[in-house]
């Protein structure tokens, strides 16, 4: 895979969230080395196409960041959210939102994402953001781990950002479900095959 090219956007102080029961409730921000918040208009479109099953879904962010991503499906009705870190100043600012915000069904693991998967034991979760700093090029393991530890539930959705000139190999068994671009960014939504086949 080519060296990803990482897209030179400073992170804002404040974003906030668009939609749902914490609608236009702003998250602190902290400046830090290959912070990349995901774009306010790729969220509003990941949470349309996201809108049919994340009314109580459990879901995992992988590589939380400002834990926009989970925070915003807490927002929109999700019933469990973990949210995991490995920066620990970031961790810290992510607990501050989730607690000022009174947010008590998401909880922040702090850690590497990909070890925090390999040690287990697993949970089937039914959405997962796989997000990584794009400097890490971490997508190819990340998505093979979480394929391969049994964390999704059947019909899971997964959500994969990277670098427009990047198209991550994800496991054979992960159906793209929607993709779409924004400047130097390319966002896809993958979908697992369900464990049986049940008539519509």
């Amino acid at each position: 895979m080519n060296r990803p090219r990482v897209p030179s956007t400073a992170p804002p102080g404040k974003i906030r969230v668009i939609g749902g029961s914490l609608r236009n409730s702003k998250l602190e921000v902290r400046d830090a080395a290959g912070l990349r918040p995901t774009p306010e208009r790729v969220r509003e479109t990941l949470f349309n196409w996201l809108a049919p099953v994340i009314e109580g879904a459990r879901c995992l962010d992988l590589f939380a960041g400002t834990g926009a991503l989970g925070i915003e499906a807490v927002s929109r009705g999700a019933r469990e959210v973990v949210l995991i870190e490995r920066d620990a100043a970031l961790a810290q600012a992510i607990e501050g939102n989730l607690a000022r915000l009174k947010v008590g069904n998401a909880r922040v693991v702090r850690g590497d994402a990909i070890a925090w998967l390999r040690a287990g034991p697993a949970q089937a979760f039914d959405v997962a953001f796989l997000d990584p700093p794009f400097e890490m090029g971490a997508w190819d393991e990340a998505s093979a781990t979480l394929a391969a530890g049994g964390w999704l539930a059947p019909n899971a959705y997964i959500y994969v950002e990277s670098p427009r000139n990047v198209a991550p190999n994800v496991p054979a068994h992960w159906a793209l479900h929607r993709e779409g671009h924004a400047g130097e960014v390319r966002y896809a939504l993958y979908r697992t095959a369900p464990a049986t086949r049940r008539p519509e």
